[in-house]
């Protein structure tokens, strides 16, 4: 009898295999899911707290996805006026555009269209939240050393498109606060020199407000960028995979392995649970705060500008800009204007996020480290990058207070002018403090961390010696500990070396090299570090070598 004929009967004894499993070898036998699922379903992923940032980002962008495909059905992305008359009894027979009448009809007379549109918009503000509360999480670690470096880029991308996206989402309403902000939009576009006319009425079709901005920012909204945000995450999730996730320094943990829960089944029933979660605690804050109540607002119209009028949280900052700036002209050739008070706003703003997106690459340089890093540092242990990192923020911070200005001074009964002048003053003041103080922070707790690993832990006892002294007691750290508070690398400062030849002629060291020496020394020397203990240190502290 052949095998086959015996394979045959075996499965004929077992009875019919379960429909689950029927499907899953038909899958196999044209996909190969079997052996993909062998190599991937056991991947370890670290268990920390910190890593669920990235996971609400990607349960946000799902129920952007999801609400925004309801609201498209019954949206109508067209500016041509029609007359209300639908259920908001104190809009009926108002002239609106469609876009802002098949607004208050989702809002009023389609079931569950305004909890979709909270839901939609609250998802969009945790997505921006999220994503860049997880940017910073990676920077501070140091998560974007190689080989994370384009990781890091697709993510600042995505950081990009997201802000973007949210600013023709609710420019779509086409409502007084919206269309204000478009015509902010178009006063910066207005502002580029030479080509900012053509520019504003490509994008407008016309003159402002023109027919077109509406169904052409539909288009960009719910094809084009979110298309593009969905091919970085996929990329973004494929490299994580690739390369393997961070994990924080500890016993059993370097740069080879990664130790954590395996994807199936526990983490996977985790990220489940997880996204039901985060899915419920947005469905709760969408149905309790209402969010951009357009119907309070009425429709866009050129000649009216609501009051209170601000952007999104993660917009704000580059109207602080505009706020900041003095309203300043040049007059060229007696016949061409620069309108300096949005172009120079228009130069910062890209600027500003230039700086934070390349830093990666800059610090790399100074290091010249090729290596690969798995491990993510503790944010004291790099003193110079925290405090590059939150004198960032602090420079985004003033930005965006100055982006409300106006509200500030009405809350707090303070000055507009006064505060003007004080948001001027310490953008440019504001981070270089921040930088001094947090750097001088981060260095006082390397000094603890030494002292802790040197001399234990203080325990409060008193304790008097034969000759009379007072000493309190110190207990050694567990071992754990003690690796934890030594694991990470630290560098050495360069040096330019002997700057003449063994024939004693001089060595030609370019300006670039000494640029990055000095840089290194400032980062990476006494004043920019702190050498963490040896073993040799350790050992004679604990022989009764060392004075304790």
């Amino acid at each position: 009898m052949s095998t086959a004929t015996d394979t045959s009967t075996s499965k004929d004894r077992r009875g019919k295999a379960p429909a689950g499993e029927r499907v899953a070898d038909w899958a196999d036998g044209r996909l190969g899911v079997y052996s993909l699922a062998k190599s991937n379903m056991r991947k370890i992923f670290p268990d920390h707290w910190s890593f669920l940032l990235g996971e609400v980002v990607l349960y946000s962008f799902i129920i952007l996805i999801l609400t925004g495909i309801y609201l498209t059905l019954f949206f109508v992305p067209s500016m041509a006026e029609v007359e209300y008359s639908g259920s908001y009894v104190p809009m009926q027979g108002v002239l609106m555009s469609e876009a802002y009448a098949s607004t208050l009809d989702i809002s009023f007379d389609v079931r569950g269209g305004l909890l979709m549109r909270e839901i939609h918009h609250w998802a969009a503000l945790i997505f921006v939240v999220g994503l860049f509360f997880h940017m910073m999480r990676v920077f501070f670690n140091g998560a974007f050393r190689k080989p994370r470096e384009i990781n890091w880029l697709f993510g600042f991308t995505l950081l990009l498109l997201a802000m973007f996206t949210g600013l023709t989402g609710y420019s779509l309403p086409d409502d007084l606060l919206s269309g204000t902000g478009v015509r902010f939009m178009e006063g910066a576009i207005l502002a580029v020199p030479v080509v900012g006319t053509w520019l504003q009425m490509l994008l407008f079709g016309g003159e402002f407000p023109g027919h077109d901005i509406i169904p052409r920012f539909f288009v960009v909204h719910v094809l084009l960028l979110p298309g593009l945000m969905l091919g970085l995450i996929a990329a973004h999730l494929i490299l994580v995979v690739y390369h393997k996730h961070t994990h924080y320094a500890g016993p059993g943990r370097s740069n080879g392995n990664v130790v954590g829960m395996p994807l199936f089944p526990v983490y996977m029933a985790k990220a489940g649970g997880f996204f039901f979660l985060v899915f419920g605690a947005m469905s709760l804050i969408a149905a309790t705060t209402s969010i951009n109540p357009v119907w309070v607002l009425g429709p866009y119209r050129p000649d009216q500008v609501s009051t209170n009028a601000q952007p999104d949280w993660y917009m704000g900052f580059s109207e602080g800009l505009v706020r900041l700036m003095p309203a300043w002209e040049m007059v060229l050739f007696n016949n061409y204007t620069l309108n300096l008070g949005l172009l120079v706003p228009l130069m910062v703003f890209p600027l500003m996020l230039a700086v934070i997106a390349l830093y990666p690459f800059f610090e790399s340089w100074v290091t010249k480290d090729k290596r690969e890093h798995h491990i993510a540092e503790r944010p004291r242990n790099a003193p110079t990058r925290t405090a590059f990192g939150v004198a960032w923020l602090s420079w985004y911070f003033v930005a965006l207070v100055a982006g409300g200005n106006d509200l500030w001074a009405l809350h707090f009964n303070l000055s507009l002018n006064a505060l003007t002048w004080a948001c001027r003053i310490g953008f440019f003041v504001l981070p270089v403090v921040t930088f001094i103080v947090v750097r001088r922070i981060c260095l006082g707790l390397q000094r603890r961390d030494r002292e802790k690993v040197l001399h234990g832990r203080e325990t409060g006892i008193i304790k008097r010696l034969p000759h009379g002294e007072f000493t309190e007691v110190h207990e050694p750290l567990p071992r754990a500990e003690l690796y934890r508070l030594t694991a990470h690398d630290q560098y050495h400062a360069h040096d330019l070396g002997e700057l003449t030849d063994e024939n004693g002629v001089p060595r030609k060291v370019g300006r670039l090299e000494k640029l990055r020496v000095r840089i290194s020394r400032g980062y990476f020397g006494e004043s920019g570090q702190v050498t963490k203990p040896t073993a040799e240190e350790y050992r004679q502290i604990t022989s009764g070598e060392g004075h304790h």
